[in-house]
């Protein structure tokens, strides 16, 4: 496990985005040269079977493995951890009470609630023992809270000092969603912006990472400058699409 590792060398982390069933195609992905891989079971079409068997395809590529969990799906947060990802992004963290719930899942005692049973964990991550495991695992899982509502960027700062929180991961469309009052989905809006930097920055001086969907792969250096140090790149959908797009447009003259 050795992602929070990738994040303390403060350094922009690009993560691929896998939504669709295929244990296969995270591993491919997983061999291009992202630094990480998500694995979506919020929006993405993963059920619990194909996205917990995609972990080993992208640890045999070196690379972390982290899980998008549906909305207070808490008990997959757990099991994820247990599957051998080694980082959960939990939408709609909207209170200081969701943020706790999540927390106390990703966590073992005294810090949370996170029972003991990392077998596939054990199994993926050869050189731990089962004594190692659970001596580092509450300093090397990373829990990323969504801020994507007016309501959590009210709370903020107490999500950001919630026992168990060790990040933030901002979703930009849905944030501009909540903060024009549905009036459309404008992830670009200059006033946003402000928002969103804010937030990053808000998150570093908390000492917490900060992470966010970059809807468009330019915006990825602009995050960077706000504090953003995870940025996810696309949908496997869409890489394919903008990459049969070059080829073509090659092959067509």
């Amino acid at each position: 496990m050795y992602l929070k590792n990738l994040l303390d060398q403060d350094k922009m982390l690009i993560t691929a985005w896998s939504g669709s069933a295929s244990p296969e195609m995270a591993g491919l992905m997983a061999a291009c040269p992202f630094d990480t891989v998500t694995i979506d079971m919020q929006h993405g079409a993963h059920s619990e079977s194909t996205a917990f068997a995609s972990v080993r395809g992208i640890v045999a590529a070196n690379k972390p493995a982290i899980l998008r969990i549906p909305v207070g799906r808490n008990d997959l947060a757990s099991r994820g951890l247990d599957m051998g990802f080694e980082a959960v992004i939990a939408p709609m963290i909207n209170s200081v009470a969701d943020a706790r719930a999540f927390g106390r899942a990703m966590k073992y005692p005294p810090l949370g609630e996170r029972s003991w049973g990392p077998t596939k964990a054990l199994q993926v991550y050869s050189d731990f023992t089962p004594a190692r495991y659970f001596a580092e695992a509450n300093a090397r899982t990373v829990s990323l809270a969504m801020i994507e509502t007016r309501e959590a960027f009210a709370v903020l700062d107490e999500i950001l000092e919630t026992d168990g929180i060790d990040g933030i991961f901002v979703g930009p469309s849905d944030l501009s969603i909540s903060w024009f009052n549905g009036a459309g989905v404008d992830p670009h809006n200059a006033e946003l912006q402000d928002v969103i930097a804010e937030i990053g920055g808000r998150a570093r001086a908390a000492g917490k990472h900060a992470a966010i969907f970059a809807v468009d792969p330019a915006d990825v250096p602009r995050f960077a400058s706000m504090g953003y140090r995870l940025a996810a790149l696309n949908t496997d959908p869409g890489l394919m699409q903008a990459g049969a797009a070059v080829m073509l447009g090659k092959a067509r003259g």
